[in-house]
């Protein structure tokens, strides 16, 4: 059995994709900052799929945070075939209200984390006859978005980034993906400080965590570049092409002012999508 590496995965989709590698029987190494949630999630993984899960707390904002989980990794590398770069999150509210250093963290982890872990991973993989490589976008990357700026800014450029190097891997063993999940039930409008009015628009949408899971693997590992579970993400993902950029921008600023934003009390301490 292989080794997948998945980030972000104590909750959510990060969490879902693990229970579609363990379906797999592949054999997993977890990461996330919410270390409680991230034992429980192993725990589970073992018990019900019989599989070995090793656990690593780890905030992915830090500077090291990249070289900390390679040398966490490195004792498998030579089992592991498959990175998946969940972890990520955002804040709704407008740029000069939220901190700058929430918002430089936005892009520590969203940025600079993925493409380190990413960079050092890629080495790893293409010592393999077949790996894969999953990298987390949004929805939210297809088109500027007011009051979740610097969030979609991180993700239109992961997906640049991705896209791009998705030619670079092309003739490699390294089969890369881009995920892009629009709303899901997950805590992330929490997380984000996002208002009532957003998470009632995202319930009427919302995916399940299952379900974005099942797609993304299955296009993983079918080779698919760009990945959009459901055909409203996909709609949401391209329709803004065929109207006025500041039109769409228009209709984002009306869903993601702040009204009703939710207090920050209410914010749990885990990262990812």
């Amino acid at each position: 059995m292989s080794f997948a590496l998945v980030t972000g995965s104590a909750k959510g989709i990060g969490k879902a994709i693990a229970y579609e590698l363990a379906k797999k029987d592949y054999r997993l190494l977890l990461v996330d900052i919410d270390i409680e949630n991230l034992k429980k999630t192993a725990l589970s993984l073992e018990n019900e799929y019989g599989i070995t899960v090793l656990v690593l707390e780890q905030d992915l904002s830090e500077p090291a945070a990249a070289d900390k989980i390679f040398q966490w990794a490195l004792p498998f590398s030579s089992e592991l075939t498959v990175v998946v770069n969940d972890a990520g999150f955002g804040l709704n509210g407008s740029f000069e209200k939220l901190s700058l250093k929430e918002q430089f963290e936005i892009i520590d982890v969203n940025i600079k984390a993925q493409l380190a872990i990413t960079y050092a991973f890629i080495p790893v993989l293409k010592t393999k006859q077949q790996s894969y490589l999953l990298n987390v976008a949004s929805t939210t990357a297809y088109q500027s978005v007011p009051y979740l700026n610097v969030y979609a800014a991180s993700k239109a450029f992961v997906l640049s980034f991705n896209r791009s190097l998705y030619h670079e891997l092309k003739n490699t063993p390294v089969s890369l993906s881009i995920l892009s999940p629009g709303p899901t039930d997950t805590d992330f409008v929490i997380r984000a400080r996002m208002h009532e009015g957003v998470l009632r628009l995202a319930k009427r949408f919302n995916m399940t965590p299952q379900q974005v899971a099942k797609i993304a693997i299955d296009g993983l590992f079918a080779g698919k570049t760009e990945i959009i579970p459901g055909f409203i993400n996909k709609l949401n993902a391209f329709l803004p092409k065929f109207f006025p950029k500041k039109f769409v921008e228009k209709i984002a600023a009306n869903i993601y002012k702040q009204k009703e934003q939710l207090s920050p009390a209410a914010i749990p301490p885990s990262t990812f999508l």
